[in-house]
């Protein structure tokens, strides 16, 4: 059966074991791409404040995701776990990697959004959420991010071109975050092709399963098995 989750009494020794928060956004990319890779791992979710102390043994930086490979391999950047996933295997060809120079494009693209916008996406959230008196100012800086967005989806159905990339599931998260701040604002914003681009996933089955909830490894230390087996 592909595509699915579901708890599992046999051995699973053999497979990686993913350490992730379901609502966090770096967690959240590298969910998508070991669920689009048709990777199999096994789940353990957490919260922050209640770290399992298997997690902080190989990764004691505390963050995640965390991704731990059968030969003991530690991955604890949500890029590098999702190049990891796609580099296993790729259907879809998020990678692009027919196109010279695609995957150096993609991850300049990542890495300004990653880096810049993150740092404006920040100060817009802590803007609104303490009512401060600059919440259009900090938006304005977001959105020179979200019109290079819009003019990209002017041109193709997703960011690279017409297909999926690994630049449209790794931003998405974030620009998710962007349109929840201001809501009523963002639903009226003149970026009707990012609405249609973010709505595309978020209404989607795959986007649905990977946000699903699972029990917390703290709480009921289970093997949940997360992506296709």
């Amino acid at each position: 059966m592909n595509d699915t989750f579901h708890e599992k009494s046999n051995d699973t020794s053999s497979l990686p074991i993913l350490y992730s928060l379901r609502n966090c956004p770096y967690a959240m990319r590298a969910r998508l791409a070991i669920f689009k890779a048709k990777q199999t791992v096994l789940l353990r979710d957490l919260v922050l404040s209640n770290k399992p102390a298997e997690m902080i043994a190989v990764s004691p930086k505390g963050t995640v995701p965390v991704i731990v490979l059968a030969n003991g391999k530690v991955i604890e950047e949500s890029l590098e776990v999702m190049l990891w996933a796609l580099q296993q295997t790729d259907p879809a060809d998020l990678l692009h990697c027919h196109q010279d120079g695609a995957l150096s494009e993609m991850l300049l693209l990542i890495n300004e959004f990653d880096i810049n916008f993150k740092i404006s996406l920040e100060a817009y959230k802590c803007a609104k959420r303490y009512q401060e008196d600059n919440v259009a100012q900090c938006r304005a800086v977001c959105e020179q991010y979200i019109q290079q967005l819009e003019q990209r989806l002017t041109e193709h159905a997703f960011l690279m071109s017409e297909k999926e990339s690994l630049a449209d599931i790794a931003l998405i998260p974030f620009i998710r975050q962007f349109a929840r701040i201001e809501r009523q604002w963002y639903l009226q914003s003149p970026y009707p092709m990012v609405r249609r681009w973010l709505n595309g996933y978020l209404q989607s089955p795959v986007f649905t399963k990977v946000m699903a909830k699972h029990p917390l490894w703290a709480d009921e230390p289970q093997d949940v098995l997360f992506g296709a087996n």
